[in-house]
């Protein structure tokens, strides 16, 4: 209760002075001086000569115009922080940032009613969640929020709301804050339909990750969990423990795979654990007859990113090259500062001073507030290895930016297209379509819940945001599982050197154009978002 007594005081003594304006003396009366001798010219003044007046033409009658009547927007009811970390389960002891929990003790109804007020001034579409939700009928403080969002349809009859959700607190620190998950350590992506018969391959193996220690490489794909037949099992038995020895809850957990490499079949044993995943790999210099071209590999706009990519900058600025393939093929997003840090690195200041590389529309009761711009410092977010407050970025000056995509390239990684061709700096696509995330969160964490709503949609310097559809591929080309990334002889990559080369997208094999089986990432959402840094740290 302490911080919100500051925070209310805080409030006050803004509004107090808000409200004050000059000194706080009132000024001494003026004293009245007499009034002052005028002493009659000697001589009589000049008169000036007569002038006939000009002919004035009467305007036109003037029409009146009504009143433009604004209508203020609703007022903000910020009582809910009243309810913010009182909880029907309270922490105890010290968060990951090494600071006590804020938690007091309360009810369930004091976390649904904090959560009934946060949507309610800060959700994009609070004015579209229906009115009748009771608290009363949801078991759970996630329960409620759940259906705390818009109902409504796009005009293609998809939800409008399609990111709404929740992640364990400290699940989400280690993950945002350190790279680390709970799991195996290999990313894998599936077939989009049908449900059955089931076609899951692995994309990305995490070096040094149980299942890289395993021999799992990228592109085997899966046949059996725990003697299980994955491919076609489907009683609601067999899903439950498949999906138990997918997604382990807790390290430890020992668990039996088949899987299929080429014409070969192998099993492997792999026990959770808490991996670290490294997001930026690969960095490397190319020597081209069109010049030298740099690539790296970026999965995750995260904390621990954002030294990682200043090191990799550094390295390929030192080597000066003409082109670079930035691989974000599998980057669900994450901190738009980042996303901001990289932009301007790419580019440079020339393009992006005092240009907006986002700007945040919010709902009518928040109003407009100042865009976001390029970032040409270092933010230093919390990592293991973090990048100091205020470091001066590196810069390519490139005028022209190659990236890799598919449907797994999200939120942050969008803004990133999207900024950059709000300054008119080309940014060539490679691959496939991507997702379609122009809105942002700030994550809000209360009792051990880490809520994500939708805040804000972004737009660029040229106002620009409208790509729920997903940015079309300047060369659409399907993902190569069978090449390892960073590989020049892998496809995607393979075309953007092509690319580079003939100033156009090279001709497809006929077979690779009708290869169009839809595959998609299997990945928690907390993994596909745009993120600013949090309100609140708990």
């Amino acid at each position: 209760m302490k911080a919100i007594s500051l925070w209310a005081a805080a409030l006050a003594v803004s509004i107090t002075l808000s409200g004050c304006g000059g000194d706080a003396a009132a000024p001494a009366p003026a004293v009245p001086l007499p009034p002052p001798v005028v002493t009659p010219p000697v001589t009589p003044p000049v008169v000036p000569p007569v002038v006939e007046p000009p002919v004035v033409i009467p305007p036109d009658p003037v029409v009146p115009v009504p009143p433009v009547v604004v209508v203020p927007p609703p007022p903000r009811d910020l009582m809910h922080w009243l309810q913010w970390s009182v909880c029907e389960k309270p922490r105890t002891g010290l968060g990951p940032a090494g600071v006590k929990y804020p938690d007091r003790q309360g009810t369930l109804n004091d976390e649904k009613t904090f959560l009934r007020g946060w949507i309610n001034d800060a959700y994009l579409w609070y004015d579209e969640v229906p009115a009748t939700i009771k608290p009363a009928d949801y078991a759970t403080a996630i329960d409620y929020f759940n259906v705390l969002k818009t109902p409504q349809l796009t005009a293609s009859g998809r939800a409008r709301d399609r990111y709404h959700f929740t992640y364990d607190s400290a699940r989400y620190d280690a993950l945002s804050t350190q790279g680390v998950d709970l799991g195996y350590g290999v990313l894998w992506s599936r077939n989009a339909a049908p449900n059955l018969p089931r076609t899951w391959l692995a994309a990305t193996v995490e070096p040094g990750s149980p299942a890289f220690l395993a021999g799992l490489r990228r592109g085997d794909m899966l046949l059996t969990v725990d003697d299980i037949d994955f491919v076609n099992a489907a009683s609601v038995d067999e899903v439950a423990r498949i999906n138990a020895g997918l997604f382990p809850t807790r390290a430890d957990e020992a668990h039996r795979f088949t899987l299929r490499r080429k014409d070969d079949t192998f099993m492997v044993n792999m026990t959770s654990a808490k991996v670290s995943a490294d997001p930026v790999t690969n960095t490397k210099v190319i020597d081209t007859p069109s010049g030298k071209v740099g690539y790296m590999t970026f999965s995750s706009h995260n904390a621990v990113s954002e030294l990682e990519l200043i090191e990799a900058v550094t390295t390929l600025k030192g080597a000066a090259i003409d082109d670079l393939v930035l691989d974000v093929r599998y980057n669900g997003g994450g901190l738009l500062y980042i996303a901001s840090e990289l932009a301007y690195m790419l580019t440079g200041p020339i393009p992006t001073s005092g240009k907006v590389f986002e700007k945040p529309i919010y709902n009518n009761k928040i109003g407009a507030k100042a865009p976001y711009a390029f970032r040409s410092v270092a933010w230093g977010f919390l990592a293991p290895r973090p990048a100091a407050p205020g470091r001066v970025l590196p810069f390519l000056n490139l005028q022209r930016v190659f990236l890799l995509t598919t449907p797994g390239t999200c939120s942050a990684s969008e803004s990133i297209i999207n900024s950059l061709r709000g300054v008119d700096i080309e940014v060539i696509l490679i691959g496939g379509e991507t997702c379609g995330k122009p809105y942002a969160f700030t994550p809000m964490a209360n009792c051990g819940t880490t809520y994500f709503a939708i805040e804000f949609k972004g737009v660029n310097e040229k106002g620009y945001g409208d790509y729920a559809d997903g940015f079309a591929p300047t060369c659409k080309v399907a993902d190569d599982m069978g090449k390892e990334l960073g590989d020049p002889s892998e496809r995607l990559f393979k075309t953007a050197l092509g690319y580079i080369a003939g100033n156009a997208c090279p001709a497809q094999p006929s077979h690779l154009r009708e290869q169009s089986q839809p595959m998609q990432l299997v990945r928690p959402e907390v993994m596909e978002i745009s993120v600013y840094p949090p309100s609140m740290r708990p």
